[in-house]
């Protein structure tokens, strides 16, 4: 199993990428950079790649709407080059509020667009001439308004031929897909004890349609990382975060994670939560989450309570164990839960 966190995207994100760049030599293997609609991921990723030697470098997520294929596949290849070959791209759909919110795009056709995007940059990463139409047309045929587009293949040469894919989903749709495939994913909201009851189905059908080139689909997920003796109360650290998620993110009737935490078995909880929120009372919404939601998609106790946790992870099917340090010393957690792995 390796050891990731996710970069803090809501402060200084040069001091969140120097914080999470003095972690490798702590034990930490890979850092993923959110974007949402904050500071744009792909700049921070490229300041990651020049401050660290080993660290892998992912997207968490770039959205399959606002850049087209070729542009994804361009920066995922540019990023490859800059920190010689350690980079993964994370892709998405992301969710309507984002999409078309602040991107301005059309909500339509997620998994396909997401399906398209993983082919397409698998070709062009292959330096392919590229002559595709479905979503995406390349070239732009006359039909459409295109007058001087030819196929093209990608001019620079990338470091490697297959840059692993990873793919954020929810849906049974979406994780079928994702199982078939990705080389990864990276679920949401990951409760370890309740992960095979919601998405064992769809993983094992899209993994039963997965080419065997791939190898097995790797997981990443985690959570709050605190260890001590008083660590237990970090978990209410996650409380605005669960809320944002289950209650923020989307209408009524039109929230995946909202969706999920139904899934899971808090439906009364969750509707409350969502009401709460989109009411404005967030701090409310907070202290409506479950205590039981918060311990399991948590890693945070004294150290023996820690590493039970680390197991029901990797019992789960996860395989790059994602935490967020909590404390004083992030190094000495980091290196700590290393040492288990």
């Amino acid at each position: 199993m390796e050891l990731s966190m996710m970069l803090d995207y809501a402060g200084d994100p040069r001091r969140a990428a120097d914080q999470a760049a003095a972690l490798e030599s702590a034990g930490l293997d890979a850092v993923w950079v959110a974007e949402a609609w904050g500071f744009d991921s792909p700049t921070i990723m490229g300041y990651l790649a020049a401050r660290t030697e080993r660290l892998k470098i992912g997207s968490a997520i770039l959205n399959v709407y606002s850049r087209t294929p070729g542009l994804i596949a361009q920066t995922a290849a540019g990023l490859d080059a800059l920190s010689g070959g350690r980079a993964l791209l994370g892709l998405g759909a992301s969710g309507p509020q984002v999409v078309e919110g602040w991107h301005g795009m059309p909500y339509d056709r997620p998994l396909g667009r997401t399906r398209e995007t993983v082919e397409l940059c698998r070709r062009i990463w292959r330096r392919e001439t590229i002559d595709h139409h479905g979503i995406t047309d390349m070239p732009l045929p006359a039909e459409k308004g295109g007058r001087h587009g030819k196929p093209l293949k990608i001019l620079t040469r990338p470091v490697r031929p297959a840059i692993p894919v990873y793919i954020a989903s929810l849906g049974p749709a979406n994780v079928r897909m994702t199982a078939e495939i990705a080389d990864g994913w990276l679920p949401t909201l990951f409760i370890p004890e309740k992960a095979a009851a919601v998405w064992g189905g769809p993983l094992a059908e899209g993994a039963a349609e997965r080419a065997p080139e791939l190898g097995p689909l790797q997981t990443v997920a985690g959570g709050l990382l605190a260890i001590g003796d008083d660590a237990a109360a970090a978990r209410d650290l996650a409380r605005p975060q669960i809320a944002l998620y289950v209650g923020g993110m989307g209408a009524v009737g039109k929230n995946f994670y909202n969706d999920l935490a139904v899934a899971y078995g808090y439906e009364e909880e969750a509707r409350k939560i969502q009401e709460l929120y989109l009411s404005g009372r967030k701090r409310d919404a907070a202290a409506a989450v479950p205590d039981e939601f918060c311990e399991l998609m948590t890693l945070c106790g004294p150290e023996g309570y820690v590493r039970e946790r680390v197991e029901a992870f990797r019992e789960a099917g996860v395989t790059m164990l994602n935490v967020t340090p909590v404390g004083p010393d992030p190094a000495r957690l980091i290196e700590t839960v290393k040492n288990w792995l």
